[in-house]
């Protein structure tokens, strides 16, 4: 089946093409020119990924992603003109994914795509038990466990929701447990980009991460910062 991709972009010339040029991709690609037309399509099932314009007629692009977010975990990335930091790191914090500014390639956009629809590797049943994809990562609070088999985060008996994102970062940084990752490593793992990245990106995620498995977000002892070098995951 192929990939539902949702474009929400009020210029007609561009929603278009990009449409053309995506279904040319093999991507199934519903069209909206404002937000209130997408969040409809966000309520019904199938959207896999979106793309989404910040400056739209009536509701704006992070307003839209701001209710959007709650309703499902399918990649965001943002392709705006405005690309001032505070803009950048304002609709990462709203929710989205990745971020393209204006002009683009379109093969940047199609690359972003792909990489954000990839999770984590799995090994095979054959090769890995099922012990080896259950984590607990905070025994003294919950216990905090992420089972990646299930794409599951847990803390006692309540499930934490993440995103395929949040889902991705998680999983690289369990599988370096211990180990200090930069910025530009954990672009690479998670986002494909390596030094071509903008490591914001990065430093947005690992805060919204923190919300989720952080006892106290304001003081990490899980998702730790090491200063200058990245970040670590203690497991405790």
């Amino acid at each position: 089946m192929a990939t539902r991709l949702l474009v929400l972009e009020d210029d007609d010339g561009l929603r278009t093409s990009l449409r053309l040029v995506l279904e040319n991709e093999g991507y199934d690609v519903v069209e909206a020119a404002d937000a209130e037309v997408a969040l409809e399509a966000v309520d019904q099932p199938g959207v896999d990924l979106m793309l989404v314009d910040l400056m739209l007629n009536g509701m704006d692009g992070f307003s839209f992603i701001r209710r959007a977010r709650p309703q499902t975990d399918a990649p965001i990335v943002v392709v705006s003109a405005r690309d001032g930091v505070q803009d950048i790191v304002a609709a990462l914090e709203a929710g989205a994914d990745d971020y393209v500014t204006k002009p683009f390639v379109v093969e940047e956009v199609q690359a972003r795509l792909r990489a954000l629809l990839r999770r984590p590797a799995m090994v095979s049943e054959g090769t890995r038990s099922r012990e080896d994809d259950v984590f607990v990562l905070d025994s003294g609070n919950g216990p905090l466990v992420f089972d990646r088999g299930a794409a599951i985060l847990t803390r006692g008996s309540r499930e934490l929701h993440l995103t395929n994102t949040e889902f991705r970062l998680l999983g690289v940084l369990v599988d370096h447990a211990g180990r200090v990752l930069s910025r530009s490593a954990l672009l690479e793992h998670v986002w494909d980009r390596g030094f071509f990245g903008d490591e914001r990106i990065v430093d947005v995620h690992v805060r919204r991460l923190r919300r989720k498995i952080e006892m106290d977000p304001g003081t990490p002892s899980v998702l730790v910062t090491v200063r200058g070098l990245g970040y670590r995951l203690d497991v405790r």
